[in-house]
């Protein structure tokens, strides 16, 4: 996997904030950045809002048009709300 550098603007207290911790634990900056957002990356993958649309795709222009017209050739009884349910997550 080819490697691109990519630019971004701290707080200079952040930044030493960085520094001090590479330092400690004896590792560059750099891969203290690395680590960080691969772990925010695992973490936000974890919720429930990206498992549900990470891999949701587009309808393809005959598959729209296949659920418009099966809308449009419902009652409104069909499209009542028959029941509700709340959930927390």
């Amino acid at each position: 996997m080819a490697t691109k550098a990519m630019n971004f603007k701290m707080d200079e207290t952040e930044i030493l904030d960085m520094k001090q911790v590479a330092s400690v634990f004896n590792m560059s900056v750099t891969d203290l950045i690395k680590n960080a957002i691969e772990a925010y990356i695992d973490e936000l993958k974890k919720d429930p809002f990206y498992r549900l649309t990470s891999n949701v795709q587009d309808a393809s222009d005959e598959e729209s048009a296949e659920i418009l017209d099966d809308i449009e050739s419902m009652s409104d009884d069909d499209l009542i709300i028959a029941s509700t349910r709340k959930f927390t997550v």
